[in-house]
Parts: structure tokens; C-alpha cells; sequence
């Protein structure tokens, strides 16, 4: 379960967690958009699992995917722990075909 809540705004909140201190916060609405994207969220996805060329958003939650599963995130703050709880949730519910791949790839 810690696995599931510790992953996934590596989709959309990872966006933000490789950035500088002085990075700017993702808003909720920001990321309740994103979530309902079905395409761009597939998109980042399937670059998380290697199966599509990745963008700025995929490439940063490639880096962070290792570290987020493991509950490591030195550089993230409370509010973006809690974001990213959010996305992993949904990711596990509505996509767990995705989360499955995503697990085999970056937690074992």
C-alpha cells in the first residue's frame, strides 16, 4: 500500500519535484485536469514503462520513479508527497494494467 501511495504524481507532480528549491507548487486543479487527460496521462504512462518517446514530463518521472516507489524523496515537500498520494491512487484504481508495469519496472 505505501508503494501505491508513493508513486505517481511522478505523472504530474513529478513535474515539479526535480525542479529548483525555488520551484512553483502544481495547483490541485492543475492536477485534476491532467487526471482527467486520458491521452496525456497514457502518454506519460507509457513513457514510464519504455513503451513511448517521453517528454519533459516523462523524462523527470522516469528519474523519480525509483526513488518515489521506495518512499525516498528527499527533494519533495509535504505538499507534494500528498499530491503525489492522489495521483498514485488514481493510477492504481483506473489504470492497473499501467501501475502494474510501472511496479515490475521500477520497484523490483
Amino acid at each position: 500500500m505505501q508503494l501505491v501511495q508513493i508513486f505517481f504524481v511522478t505523472c504530474i507532480a513529478a513535474t515539479t519535484l526535480a525542479m529548483p528549491q525555488n520551484r512553483p507548487q502544481v495547483s490541485e486543479e492543475a492536477i485534476d485536469r491532467a487526471l482527467k487527460d486520458t491521452r496525456y496521462l497514457m502518454r506519460q504512462l507509457k513513457c514510464a514503462v519504455g513503451e513511448a518517446p517521453c517528454d519533459q514530463v516523462g523524462r523527470r518521472l522516469k528519474s523519480l520513479a525509483p526513488l518515489v516507489l521506495r518512499g525516498a524523496c528527499p527533494q519533495c515537500s509535504p505538499g507534494e508527497v500528498k499530491q503525489i498520494q492522489k495521483v498514485l491512487g488514481y493510477v492504481q484504481k483506473n489504470y492497473p494494467r499501467e501501475w502494474n508495469k510501472i511496479l515490475q519496472q521500477y520497484a523490483g
